[in-house]
């Protein structure tokens, strides 16, 4: 992916883009993000970067609610990348539980991996190292770089790209799709300063899971309510692409949560009649485990068995 972090641009530069002036927005947000940040463990000086990092992997289209408790689980059980990467692939698939997306737990494993082996077991500060790993993206390495580190990224979560699109830009949704317009916003929106810069990240994104929602937002809780483009044009409908809406029973996503669930529970080798059981119509089932395999999230063996990867 193409990194985001170019240069500032010049205060002539920024108009087009950002409306608003920046800096009558960095106030009233930060303000607001001190009194009402959620204690979150990942926040906490103690979560270091290795607990910043599998954080960012864990919430990936996944809430707050569902993500708690596995991160706890998975940071009492691997506390340094090192113990991961000396463990199984198919453990941390093991341990993800019904997080969703499994491939994050293979993708995670594998970065614990490079850690280990390029960084000496520490999660790099650099960005483009970050970058470099496996399973990080431009989203993870900027949010890694800012929030473990203190660093000047522009962080682009959907909530952030909500909040911007509404406040600066006077539409109801952000594009499907990140696009440079976006970048080039966020970019001008961010404070010179570095630990305001990450601050501000911080707080954005956290505006946009409390206050500025994708429904029932609370123009009445929000502190930018009063200089924000979209609510003063009259809060216009959203006239770009359709939303898309995440659907799950019946698709193959659920065949393979319920594939999946049964090799989790499972120490040894599952034989297929096991994973027959689990979902009736036999070409959607064939068909959602044989993407497993190719995702490298099941390993087939001799015999008519199955595990989770053991490489």
């Amino acid at each position: 992916m193409t990194s985001i972090d170019d240069p500032t641009p010049s205060p002539a530069s920024v108009a087009p883009d950002a409306p608003v002036p920046p800096a009558e927005l960095h106030g009233p947000v930060l303000a607001w993000f001190d009194r009402h940040a959620r204690d979150l463990p990942w926040r906490r000086p103690e979560a270091g970067a290795w607990g910043v990092m599998v954080s960012e992997f864990m919430l990936q289209q996944t809430p707050v609610v569902r993500v708690l408790p596995v991160y706890e689980q998975w940071l009492a059980r691997w506390p340094r990348p090192a113990d991961l990467a000396a463990e199984a692939p198919g453990e941390a698939v093991r341990a993800w539980g019904r997080l969703g997306y499994p491939r994050r737990a293979l993708r995670l494993h594998a970065a614990a991996v490079a850690i280990t082996e390029r960084h000496h077991g520490d999660v790099p500060r650099d960005h483009g190292q970050l970058l470099a790993l496996p399973g990080i993206g431009e989203y993870t390495a900027a949010a890694v770089a800012s929030f473990a580190y203190g660093q000047r990224h522009a962080v682009l979560d959907t909530n952030v790209r909500r909040v911007f699109a509404r406040a600066a830009t006077g539409v109801q949704y952000p594009p499907n799709a990140t696009t440079a317009a976006e970048r080039r916003l966020a970019r001008a929106l961010l404070p010179d300063d570095e630990a305001r810069a990450s601050r501000w990240a911080a707080a954005s994104m956290e505006l946009g899971a409390l206050v500025c929602t994708a429904k029932n937002e609370d123009c009445g809780r929000c502190p930018i309510a009063d200089r924000c483009a979209w609510r003063l044009a009259g809060k216009p409908a959203h006239d770009g692409p359709p939303r898309r809406g995440q659907t799950y029973a019946g698709t193959d996503r659920q065949v393979r949560g319920r594939l999946l669930a049964v090799l989790r529970e499972s120490t040894d080798p599952v034989a297929q009649a096991a994973l027959d059981a689990v979902w009736d119509e036999p070409v959607q089932r064939a068909r959602a485990l044989d993407g497993l395999v190719a995702d490298g999230l099941v390993e087939p063996l001799d015999g008519g068995l199955y595990r989770l990867p053991l490489s």
